[in-house]
């Protein structure tokens, strides 16, 4: 059965195959030292009898071994087959692509309304998937892009798919992409067309970053690489594929964010707790503080706070998917401002110590833009 969409798959039920599987596992990891795995459409290998079957006789084998147990087990959780998709149903020890979590990331920013309810959830660790095992943040192996689909410059830059030189007639890939073009499809010399892509580029990684869980970047999106809006480029080794090591000196601005990102997510452990939050270690907000608008099926402005849930300062955030500026309630706080994607570069990330302060009871948001603010005592 083709459950991968590749060829013929791996029957796990025949004992030799679970035996190489494991023979491989466990040499990679004792004689070359990895130390971990990401199983591509992962359920395939947890088919039993044509079944996906979570406590399936793959997973007992991994579950109870002593090397390969102790290593990271990260899952592609789906295949092409009939109840394939499996996100959120893997057992304890295995972490998951989450693609809940990418779905709802775009379209949030897409700007669809009444997304905060799943957006919390996102941003928090998606405890509606995982806690319920016993499983903690670090199983959501939260992205917006990965190498199946558009690159995070094509997602703010095409509408549609193009996948035309792959020779299928436009029908590979996926139709469901909840990206947006900002008004002309593909390249353009419009500058404020470019400004407002770059804007989104910004409000995407910088969701994932301020997100609890595993996040995980596509290689060449810090860089801006394209694909020419084609969304399943596997089958091309040219331009499309390939990375153009060029655009470090073209996408400076862009770099430099993603790195300072990083350093900033390191620097605020808040933002990797090991566990779920529990009663009062967030406030949910929207506008107005305490008020989330949870069944508000137009919101498209969401706000959070951090509230003593870790070692140093708490982080207030707040979202603006509106095409015009909104005025958030601030909690009553000293507040300097970390991050502002609305703000030319360097602006738009400032360096550690060098934070301007937030006078006022409010902040003023601009249209399509996420702000951060840092706690100071």
């Amino acid at each position: 059965m083709d459950y991968t969409g590749t060829g013929n798959t791996l029957d796990a039920t025949q004992p030799r195959v679970p035996q190489l599987i494991m023979d491989s596992l466990r040499y990679w990891v004792t004689e070359m030292h990895v130390d971990g795995f990401r199983f591509d459409l992962a359920s395939a290998l947890a088919r039993e009898l044509h079944d996906v079957d979570r406590l399936g006789s793959f997973f007992d084998i991994i579950g109870q071994d002593p090397v390969i147990s102790q290593v990271k087990l990260i899952a592609e959780p789906w295949d092409l087959g009939e109840g394939g998709y499996q996100v959120g149903n893997f057992p304890a020890g295995w972490s998951e692509w989450n693609a809940r979590y990418r779905d709802g990331i775009r379209r949030f920013w897409k700007g669809e309304g009444g997304q905060t309810a799943d957006l919390a959830y996102r941003l928090s660790g998606s405890s509606d998937l995982y806690a319920d095992d016993g499983r903690q943040p670090h199983a959501s192996i939260n992205f917006v892009t990965a190498h199946d689909g558009f690159t995070l410059h094509d997602l703010v830059s095409y509408e549609h798919k193009h996948n035309e030189p792959n020779g299928e007639r436009n029908r590979d890939g996926t139709d469901d992409n909840a990206s947006m073009s900002f008004g002309v499809e593909g390249e353009t010399d419009d500058a404020a067309i470019n400004e407002a892509r770059q804007r989104q580029a910004r409000n995407l990684l910088a969701t994932l970053i301020l997100s609890q869980g595993v996040p995980m970047l596509l290689g060449g999106d810090e860089l801006g690489r394209t694909q020419r809006g084609n969304n399943n480029a596997y089958c091309q080794d040219n331009e499309i594929g390939w990375f153009d090591w060029d655009l470090v000196d073209l996408n400076r601005d862009l770099l430099r964010f993603w790195s300072r990102l990083i350093a900033f997510r390191r620097d605020q452990p808040v933002l990797w707790q090991p566990f779920f939050y529990t009663g009062d270690e967030i406030a949910w907000h929207g506008t107005r503080l305490g008020a989330p608008p949870w069944d508000d099926p137009e919101a498209r402005a969401f706000a959070f706070t951090t509230n003593g849930s870790g070692p140093g300062p708490d982080l207030h955030v707040m979202m603006n998917m509106y095409w015009e500026p909104l005025e958030f309630e601030l909690p009553s706080r000293q507040w300097v401002r970390a991050i502002d994607t609305a703000l030319p570069p360097p602006s738009d990330i400032v360096e550690p110590g060098a934070e301007p302060a937030v006078d006022g009871a409010t902040y003023v948001v601009s249209p399509r833009s996420i702000a951060v603010l840092l706690s100071r005592s």
